[in-house]
C-alpha cells in the first residue's frame, strides 16, 4: 500500500516494509502498555457502570441528573450517549480513552519522524537502500498497526464485559479513527517543526483544544464539537444510535494529512523544517553563561506551549462552574446528600479540574525532566562538560527548570479556571483564589517529577517507561478510583490520594510535609545516581 499510494515516486519508499518491521520490533515492549491500559480503562469503566446502573430506573435518574449538568456534559460527552447503558459507558470513558490514543499515536509517529531525525539516527538510515520517504511512511503504517490493535483492544473488553458487538464495533472503529488522524497531525508537524519538543508540544496543545471544543460544543448546540475528532468519535452514538458515517471525517482528515506531510517532506530540507531556527546572534547572550541559562534557554518554547495550552482548558472547564451551582439549584433534592449543599458540588468540581490541570503540569514536568536523559544520549552533553561545567550543576539546572515549569504550568491552569468561573459569577477575585488552590497540589505534582530524576540517575535507558508509568498509576487514581472501585491500597500509592481536595477539603499540613520530604529524598538519590553513573549509558 505504501509503496503505491503516490504514483512516481515509488523510488522515494523504498525499503518501507523493513523500517516498519524494525519500527514496530523497536516499541514492542512500550506498545503493549499502551493497548492494555486502553482496554483495562474500558473493561472496568464497562463493569462497574453495568454493576451500578443495573436497573432502567437507575439509568433514568443519571440520564435526568448527568444529561442536565452542562459541567459534566464538558467533562464527558453528549447527553443523547445516556439512553443507554452502553451509550453510558462511551459517555464516561470515551473522551479519556481518546485522549489516550492520541498521544500514542503522537509518540508513535513523533519518534520515528523528528526524533530520529533529531537525533541522526535517519540519516544513518538513510545511507542504505531507503528512500526520503520510507521513514514517515514506516512511521504511519506503525500508527495505523497501533491503532487496528487498540480496536482489537478495545472490543475484546467491551464484548468481555457484556456490551453489544454493532456497538463494541463502532467503538473501537471510533477510537481508531481518533489516532489515526493524530497520526497525520503528528506526520505533518514532524515537517513543519525542527525538533521533537516543539511537535509534541503542538501536537498536545491541538489535542487540548479538540478535548475543549469537543465539551464547549456538546454543552451548546453541538456545533464545535464537529471541529474535533474526538468529537467525531462520540457523535458516532455507539450503543445509543449506532451512526456509522461520522467515520467518514477521521478517514479523510487522516489520508489529507499524511498527503500532507509527505507533500511537505518533498520540499523541505533534510533536517529542517518548514519554521527552522532562527539566526543566532553575534555574540550570546549573558544567560547562557550558566548552565540554567542554557537548560531555560532550550525548553523555554515548549514552556511557553504547555502554559498556553493548560490555560485554556482551565478556562474552559472555569467557564462551566456556575452550571453547577444553577443545576443544584434546579434539583434540590440532590443538594440533600452532599454535605455541604451547593457549595460542595461546584467545590469538588473545581478541585477535580484543577487535579486535572495540575497532572498535565506534572506531565510536563517530566518530559521536562526526561530532556537531560535526551542531552546525554544525543551526544550534546559531552561538549557542555568539556567547559568547566559540573555534571551536578548542569543535570540540577535542568531539574529546576522541570520543577519551576511545572509550577508555572499549574498555576496557569488554576488562574484560567479562576478566571473565567470568577467571570460567570462576576468575581474576579477567583482568579487569584483557584490559582492559589493549584499550588496546594504541587507537592503530589513534584513527587511524580522526583520519579523521573530518580529514573535518569539510576536507569537512565528505563526512566521514560518508569516515569510514564509513575504519571498514568496517578491519573487512573485520581480520575477513576470511584469508578472502578480500587481498593485503598492501590489508592494510597499515589501521592495525590494524600493531598487534600483543594478547595473542596481543608489543608492538612503533616501530609504535605511528609510529600514534600518524600519527594526531596528521591530528588537525592537520584542526583547520587547520576553522580556516581556513566554519562551516555
Amino acid at each position: 500500500m505504501t509503496t503505491t499510494l503516490f504514483a512516481g515516486r515509488t523510488a522515494d519508499a523504498a525499503g518501507t516494509s523493513a523500517l516498519f518491521r524494525f519500527a514496530l520490533r523497536r516499541e514492542r515492549r512500550g506498545l503493549p502498555w499502551w493497548l492494555t491500559g486502553t482496554a483495562v480503562l474500558l473493561g472496568y469503566q464497562s463493569w462497574g457502570s453495568q454493576s451500578f446502573y443495573d436497573s432502567p430506573a437507575k439509568l433514568a435518574q443519571l440520564r435526568e441528573t448527568m444529561g442536565g449538568n452542562a459541567a459534566m456534559v464538558a467533562m464527558a460527552g453528549p447527553a443523547e450517549l445516556l439512553t443507554t447503558i452502553g451509550g453510558e459507558v462511551v459517555f464516561e470513558i470515551f473522551a479519556y480513552l481518546a485522549v489516550v490514543v492520541a498521544l500514542m499515536n503522537m509518540f508513535l509517529v513523533g519518534r520515528c519522524t523528528r526524533t530520529d531525525e533529531d537525533n541522526g539516527r535517519a540519516e544513518l538510515v538513510r545511507s542504505a537502500r531507503v528512500g526520503r520517504r520510507a521513514p514517515l511512511l514506516a512511521a504511519v503504517a506503525l500508527a495505523g498497526f497501533a491503532d487496528v490493535a487498540v480496536a482489537i483492544a478495545v472490543f475484546g473488553a467491551a464484548v468481555v464485559t457484556g456490551l453489544p458487538t454493532g456497538g463494541s464495533i463502532l467503538l473501537a472503529a471510533s477510537l481508531a479513527g481518533v489516532g489515526i488522524v493524530f497520526a497525520g497531525l503528528t506526520a505533518v508537524a514532524a515537517q513543519v517543526f525542527e525538533n521533537p519538543r516543539s511537535v509534541y508540544g503542538a501536537v498536545a496543545s491541538t489535542i487540548g483544544i479538540a478535548y475543549a471544543l469537543r465539551a464547549i460544543g456538546d454543552v451548546g448546540d453541538g456545533t464545535l464539537s464537529w471541529l474535533s475528532p474526538i468529537g467525531w468519535g462520540q457523535r458516532t452514538f455507539p450503543f445509543a444510535g449506532d451512526r456509522w458515517w461520522p467515520l467518514v471525517l477521521p478517514t479523510i482528515a487522516g489520508a489529507a494529512l499524511v498527503v500532507g506531510a509527505v507533500a511537505i517532506l518533498d520540499r523541505r530540507d533534510y533536517g529542517a523544517g518548514v519554521f527552522g531556527s532562527r539566526s543566532g546572534r553575534a555574540r550570546a547572550s549573558w544567560a547562557l553563561g550558566s548552565p540554567l541559562g542554557l537548560a531555560w534557554r532550550l525548553q523555554r518554547g515548549a514552556l511557553l506551549m504547555w502554559i498556553v495550552g493548560v490555560f485554556t482548558l482551565g478556562a474552559a472547564y472555569g467557564s462551566f462552574g456556575n452550571s453547577i451551582e444553577d443545576f443544584i439549584a434546579d434539583n434540590p433534592e440532590i443538594a440533600a446528600y452532599l454535605p455541604g449543599g451547593a457549595g460542595d458540588a461546584v467545590n469538588a468540581y473545581l478541585a477535580l479540574t484543577i487535579t486535572m490541570a495540575v497532572l498535565l503540569a506534572a506531565a510536563y514536568g517530566i518530559s521536562s525532566a526526561l530532556r537531560v536523559r535526551g542531552e546525554e544520549s544525543s551526544g550534546r552533553a559531552e561538549p557542555v562538560f568539556a567547559t568547566p561545567t559540573g555534571r551536578t550543576n548542569w543535570f540540577a539546572s535542568h531539574i529546576a527548570v522541570a520543577f519551576v515549569g511545572s509550577a508555572f504550568v499549574a498555576l496557569a491552569g488554576g488562574f484560567g479556571e479562576g478566571l473565567a468561573y470568577g467571570l460567570t459569577i462576576s468575581d474576579p477575585g477567583q482568579a487569584v483564589r483557584l490559582a492559589g488552590v493549584a499550588l496546594v497540589y504541587l507537592p503530589a505534582m513534584w513527587f511524580v517529577v522526583a520519579v523521573a530524576v530518580l529514573g535518569v540517575g539510576y536507569l537512565p535507558k528505563l526512566a521514560a517507561a518508569l516515569a510514564w508509568a509513575a504519571f498514568g498509576y496517578c491519573v487512573v487514581v485520581v480520575m477513576f478510583a470511584d469508578s472502578f472501585k480500587l481498593p485503598d491500597w492501590v489508592r494510597s500509592a499515589s501521592p495525590f490520594t494524600h493531598t487534600a481536595q483543594a478547595p473542596l477539603e481543608n489543608i492538612t499540613a503533616g501530609a504535605t510535609f511528609a510529600i514534600l520530604a518524600l519527594t526531596v529524598a528521591v530528588l537525592v538519590l537520584g542526583f547520587a545516581g547520576f553522580r556516581n553513573r556513566d554519562v551516555g549509558y
